[in-house]
């Protein structure tokens, strides 16, 4: 059962992939296509992540589940800045990293003094208190980046609370894991426009174009779609993509990168 959850959750990620982009050449598909490591370590945190948000999970009091990270603040508001960002069993993470996990997770502050010893802990709050989270959620109702849509994610500042950025409607945008990640760790921008729409650019500095809503699924997708064929003329059978000259299977990429419009 979790292979196949697992097989299903990694084509559903690298299906959406491909879709990002409204013209993606050979060489860009080769270049960002994930290793099927890549893959499967997504959609194993994509099951656990949908298993938390549906409470399936509710966490024992320990909070097992989570990961803690300890970085300096100078490390959060500079990733430049000399100082620590590691993991409890002191394996190092990178400051992006850092302030992604900072973006939208609970904090707890401590000072330490001169010698290194802790000198006082702070109560653990949450970087987005949950009544600014419900709000962020009805708003953007699922991840903001051009063409995913994922119905749950996490809040990102779009200027970090470590560099005096607010924890603000206006100053926060719903991205899925791998998206928000994308915008840290991968070069990804994002900026809000004066007109309070977002805008989402390319680690080169390229505009990422929106990407339309996809068209409603009607309740009987197949009645339709043959309804459709019955009145174009059209007769499907198990034999219709193949090719009429020597029978090899059809390259279905090939065949749109000819055929679609936006090709040419």
């Amino acid at each position: 059962m979790l292979v196949q959850a697992l097989t299903a959750a990694r084509e559903a990620l690298y299906q959406q992939a491909r879709g990002m982009d409204a013209k993606p050449s050979s060489a860009d598909i080769s270049a960002e296509t994930p290793t099927m490591a890549q893959q499967q370590a997504d959609a194993l945190a994509l099951i656990a992540e949908t298993a938390l948000h549906h409470g399936i999970d509710p966490g024992a009091p320990s909070e097992r589940y989570q990961v803690v990270v300890h970085v300096d603040a100078p490390v959060l508001a500079d990733p430049d800045a000399p100082g620590q960002s590691v993991l409890e069993d002191g394996a190092h993470v990178s400051a992006e990293t850092a302030r992604r996990l900072a973006c939208d997770a609970s904090r707890v502050v401590m000072r330490h003094g001169l010698e290194g010893r802790v000198v006082e802990v702070a109560a653990r709050t949450r970087a987005i208190p949950p009544a600014l989270r419900r709000a962020l959620h009805h708003r953007d109702r699922g991840c903001r980046f051009p063409g995913c849509g994922l119905r749950f994610g996490q809040g990102h500042h779009i200027r970090h609370w470590a560099q005096g950025g607010p924890t603000t409607l206006s100053n926060l945008a719903l991205l899925c894991r791998g998206h928000h990640r994308a915008v840290h760790e991968e070069g990804y921008q994002l900026d809000r426009r004066p007109d309070g729409e977002l805008s989402f650019r390319r680690p080169d500095g390229r505009l990422l174009p929106e990407v339309s809503p996809p068209p409603a699924v009607p309740g009987d997708p197949v009645k339709v779609l043959r309804a459709r064929h019955d009145a174009e003329g059209l007769v499907l059978h198990a034999r219709t993509a193949s090719p009429g000259w020597l029978g090899e299977r059809l390259d279905v990429r090939w065949a749109i990168d000819v055929l679609h419009p936006l090709a040419r």
